[in-house]
């Protein structure tokens, strides 16, 4: 370790922090005698502390590590005598050892996180193999058997009730990580604002709470100082309570997809002991071992900082459409009919990060317990815009980055009733056991779009095979927009296809976020001009599209004009609008338009 006095001391802190980094560095790949025979997949863990010592990349290298290790026996993996959920085995007399040690159901369930999230790359998403059954780690090792019946071990529920495969559990669908660091940022700035329209809301008012243009309904104080918490719209059971005279949390929520989780670093603390047996030490305790498989510190806070800002870092999603007359005019017409039919309600196309809010910081400030809160050690921080971490990036327009996820990050109802095959049997943000937790679910988060058309299934549970089919089973809040889309001809329902095919995963390293097939740069939409109009002999009115399109704000062209198509392009000036009027004192003169900058 350095010491403080150290690492104050610009001259003499800077080589050492070199040295230790660059000696870290080597031992990740370097061979020791002490390992010889182990089967480990992480041969070395940060020890807490150095996740402030090494630099971004090195830390973002380990991290992905960490993502990808098949976890073994000898280094942790694996929970003989816990749940997926931490708590105890309901019967410790049946550990979970060979050849109990692998359940698909009640986990653990993968050797790795790459296991699930592969597709296109390590931080994607999976196929309906890699479906998660999201609260079947309550059980201790499920088996549908029917010869025991104390709860919650193997076949029967907290209620002492027989399970099938349809009710033990949510089948969810792994949805890929790609700019999920925008994402919980945004969740973040959401919240702040949320709650600073909760803390305005005196005793005997109301207030609308909306956010980023993003309505969930309205608070009201009563007159007694007690909270109605009645018209609150789109945020999960535990983001409304209040008791008494104490309000809302009003957390927006943006992972799982019933937004259960806070943040990355809560999600990796989570997946690690459910799906792997590794159980990190700022969840279970410095020095402990609480699912007795003889290892302890098996995962450190260094590492979870790590493995949380590998994935706060994964690029961001973006688009390829290719340089085909016919496919370029189908978008526009699907993206124009997205919009009309209402699908870009809910599914915002971007939404706007301010105040430097890109700039990831870890921990949340919001973390529950069991995770690492502010103050609990120094904090982490990685301009996502930055040169450090993996292209494409986002980057600010005027002091805003706009992310262009094509969410809310609202709950919605999106079944037709409580008999509709796509109600999900248990409700995971109701207390276990209870009349809500057993009452079904119907309220998902709007699904991020991005990337969308690289997932090899769609929807809630990952058993649609195609984007029309997920398009067809919107029902409830999204009943009118999918009556809409069924409205519309054949071809502008193709169109609506062909624009949401063009929403992909990039190539790492791709420098730009709309690209043609062959990853080259592309404008888009088009920038062509539409009508000129002769207002008097020396002042013409021109007009085009391509200013505005899906996204917010307006795209900023610059006008420019030349008096031959061998000569220099003067600038006009910049303009924001569909049209323009100007001046020529030339007989002829030719015009052109140049995007400035990109969504």
């Amino acid at each position: 370790m350095v010491s403080p006095v150290l690492r104050n001391c610009l001259v003499v802190a800077r080589p050492l922090l070199l040295s230790f980094s660059l000696g870290f560095a080597a031992s990740l790949v370097a061979q020791s005698p002490a390992l010889i025979g182990r089967e480990v997949a992480v041969a070395r863990h940060l020890e807490d502390g150095q996740e402030t010592m090494i630099s971004i990349p090195e830390l973002l290298a380990h991290g992905r590590q960490l993502f990808d290790a098949n976890w073994t026996g000898q280094e942790g993996g694996g929970r003989p005598l816990t749940k997926g959920n931490g708590n105890p085995l309901a019967d410790p007399t049946e550990p979970l050892v060979f050849p109990r040690n692998f359940n698909r159901i009640s986990a653990p369930d993968a050797n790795s996180c790459f296991g699930c999230h592969n597709s296109p790359s390590s931080g994607g998403n999976g196929d309906i193999v890699a479906n998660v059954f999201v609260l079947g780690q309550r059980f201790d090792f499920a088996t549908f058997n029917g010869n025991e019946s104390l709860p919650t071990k193997a076949n029967v529920d907290e209620l002492g009730r027989p399970v099938t495969l349809q009710t033990i559990a949510n089948s969810r669908a792994t949805l890929g990580m790609f700019g999920s660091g925008y994402i919980e940022m945004l969740a973040r700035q959401m919240t702040t604002e949320l709650q600073a329209i909760r803390d305005a809301t005196v005793p005997g008012s109301t207030n609308a709470l909306t956010t980023k243009g993003v309505s969930f309904g309205s608070l009201i104080h009563r007159p007694d100082g007690t909270w109605d918490t009645s018209q609150i719209q789109g945020l999960p059971a535990p983001s409304v309570f209040a008791s008494g005279a104490t309000p809302p949390n009003l957390l927006v929520r943006p992972f799982h997809q019933v937004g259960n989780v806070i943040s990355l670093r809560q999600f990796s603390n989570n997946a690690f002991n459910h799906h792997h047996g590794i159980q990190s030490t700022e969840r279970f305790g410095l020095g402990t071992d609480p699912d007795g498989d003889g290892h302890r510190d098996e995962l450190t806070r260094a590492d979870v900082t790590a493995v949380t800002l590998f994935q706060a870092t994964l690029p961001v999603p973006g688009r390829v459409i290719p340089n085909q007359p016919e496919v370029e005019e189908a978008v526009l017409v699907g993206e124009a009919k997205f919009q009309a039919i209402g699908c870009a309600v809910c599914h915002v196309p971007n939404l706007p990060l301010t105040q430097s809010a890109w700039v990831y910081t870890e921990p949340n400030p919001f973390n529950p317990q069991g995770n690492l809160r502010p103050g609990e050690a120094p904090a982490v921080t990685v301009d996502l815009t930055g040169p450090e971490v993996p292209a494409p990036r986002l980057q600010p327009i005027n002091g805003v980055v706009w992310v262009p996820a094509f969410t809310d990050l609202k709950l919605h109802d999106i079944c037709s009733g409580p008999t509709d095959p796509n109600v999900e049997a248990i409700d995971m943000n109701q207390p276990a056991g209870s009349p809500g937790f057993f009452g079904g679910n119907r309220l998902f988060l709007t699904r991020k779009l991005w990337g969308a058309s690289r997932k090899p299934n769609f929807f809630h549970h990952g058993q649609y095979t195609t984007m029309r089919e997920a398009i067809l089973a919107h029902a409830g809040e999204a009943l009118v927009s999918r009556n809409a889309f069924e409205a519309l001809s054949a071809h502008e329902r193709d169109c609506v296809v062909e624009f949401l095919k063009t929403l992909q995963v990039l190539p790492a390293g791709t420098p730009h976020l709309f690209v043609d097939e062959a990853g080259r740069a592309k404008s888009w939409p088009p920038a062509r001009f539409t009508r000129l109009t002769q207002l008097a002999p020396t002042r013409l009115r021109l007009e085009w599209a391509g200013s505005g399109s899906l996204y917010a704000p307006a795209r900023l062209l610059q006008l420019q004009r030349s008096g031959g198509l061998s000569s220099a392009w003067e600038n006009v000036g910049s303009v924001e609008a569909s049209s323009a009027e100007i001046s020529t004192e030339h007989p002829a003169e030719f015009y052109r338009l140049q995007p400035q900058g990109s969504w």
